[in-house]
């Protein structure tokens, strides 16, 4: 018997941005919503700056890619996963413009 191939369920329309993007969680203050996602360490290529510890991110090591809500994806960081976990006890030690 020969093998059918999945059905993919296409949906019509965009998807909801928390559906394409990842999750949405409170920022590291809690007037802002962001948008979350996880990146694995295998789709990590390059290296960025912390926010949070303000320390490399090096390639190769999975981490959190965040960005408000209504600013816009321009405006993601990326954080390690224990940095955003504590970004509301620890607060931001890099600034950025």
């Amino acid at each position: 018997m020969p093998r059918r191939k999945p059905r993919h369920n296409r949906r019509s329309g965009p998807a909801p941005l928390g559906d394409v993007y990842g999750r949405t969680e409170a920022g590291p203050r809690d007037d802002e919503t962001y948008i979350v996602r996880t990146v694995p360490g295998a789709r990590a290529v390059k290296a960025y700056r912390c926010p949070g510890c303000d320390h490399e991110i090096a390639p190769g090591v999975a981490h959190i890619v965040a960005w408000a809500a209504e600013g816009g994806e321009d405006d993601r960081r990326h954080w390690h996963q224990g940095c955003w976990n504590g970004r509301r006890t620890r607060g931001i030690t890099r600034r950025w413009s």
